[in-house]
């Protein structure tokens, strides 16, 4: 088993008893009638699987986050919209001093989220007690109901966001946002975002190794920064390397910063000749396509779901020149932008928000 004595190569250590066994932290995450459903299957999904990456690479034997979900008393709940049942392990009143992480999860129906005086009188109680207090979605309003975010940014779903603003004025509210860390608060935006915001918390306990290899298994987005486009996993699943991975990530945020050969390579302080060579040993493709496809992969985002014109689109997803970025959708996709735009762009496009 690694030494979590030590640090990481990206300065994480993992939690140790006074014994030196890994200690368990609890994740509670609220539920209650007419919540939505991946807003609590997202994180915990997230929180199983790095139990599961932990013990693959040898960091732990056995699982290092309990996963418990809290409502008003155990039993059935059923969700928005799906009316899928789910079964609540214990009660939310009950006092939880061993409770590390605490996720408020969200549901179309804020008023059904704000009806339970109980829940939040408990959450404010629990607010200074847990390490890590986070919502998904709408989940923001109950927070913000509590006066817990008050002097603080936070986001949540697009469509909810300038309520809460309206709502809340103390609150800065950052609707372009994925999630918002404000001390040891977070806020995420619309459902699948909790994801986003979960592999956050499991990259800051045990580094970017561990959330990479979890992002790779639920074959989603590596990572979405806030206002940044949303970028497929297919471009890193090749990857062994987790030095090149990290690039990759890297690459995938920086799309308009100078991505030459040379660039790349000094990031792995290899020489250019051998850092192509090996990148296309370990991922199948040169550098040059690999950017390129990244590069792609921002504006068909971009094409997709905003007002964006194709030369602030290009320029957007690094390719400056709008004919480069013709030539390359042509390339790739046998289709120009323009032409992308028709097929595959929502009816009404709306800004750039996720």
């Amino acid at each position: 088993m690694k030494n979590l004595n030590s640090p990481s190569a990206n300065g994480h250590t993992g939690t140790l008893s006074p014994s030196g066994e890994i200690k368990t932290r609890l994740v509670g995450i609220v539920a209650y009638p007419g919540v939505e459903i991946i807003d609590v299957t997202g994180p915990m999904e997230v929180f199983a699987f790095a139990n599961i990456m932990l013990q693959k690479l040898e960091m732990s034997k056995e699982p290092v986050y309990a996963i418990e979900l809290l409502a008003a008393q155990p039993g059935p709940l059923t969700t928005a919209p799906c009316g899928l049942q789910i079964i609540a392990n214990r009660a939310y009143g009950e006092v939880l001093d061993d409770l590390d992480t605490l996720i408020i999860a969200g549901t179309p129906n804020i008023d059904c989220l704000l009806c339970d005086p109980a829940l939040k009188t408990w959450v404010q109680l629990m607010a200074p007690q847990v390490r890590r207090l986070a919502s998904v979605c709408t989940g923001a309003f109950l927070l913000a109901d509590c006066g817990l975010l008050d002097g603080l940014k936070a986001t949540s779903h697009w469509h909810y966001c300038d309520r809460l603003a309206s709502d809340y004025p103390a609150i800065t509210v950052e609707a372009d946002r994925i999630f918002v860390r404000d001390g040891h608060i977070s806020t995420s935006g619309g459902i699948t975002s909790g994801i986003d915001l979960s592999l956050s918390l499991v990259e800051e306990d045990w580094g970017s190794e561990v959330a990479l290899g979890i992002a790779r298994f639920l074959v989603m987005f590596l990572r979405r920064p806030g206002g940044q486009s949303q970028f497929s996993a297919y471009l890193t699943s090749e990857a062994s390397r987790p030095e090149l991975r990290d690039l990759q990530a890297w690459i995938m945020v920086h799309l308009t910063d100078d991505l030459r050969v040379e660039t790349m390579a000094e990031h792995l302080c290899m020489s250019p000749r051998n850092f192509a060579r090996f990148f296309l040993t370990e991922t199948g493709m040169t550098p040059a396509k690999f950017v390129e496809l990244a590069r792609i992969d921002a504006a068909r985002h971009y094409l997709g779901s905003t007002k964006l014109s194709i030369e602030a689109v290009a320029e957007r997803s690094g390719f400056a020149d709008p004919e480069r970025m013709r030539r390359a959708f042509v390339r790739q996709l046998g289709v120009n932008p323009q032409n992308y735009r028709n097929r595959f762009c929502d009816a009404e496009p709306h800004p750039t928000r996720h």
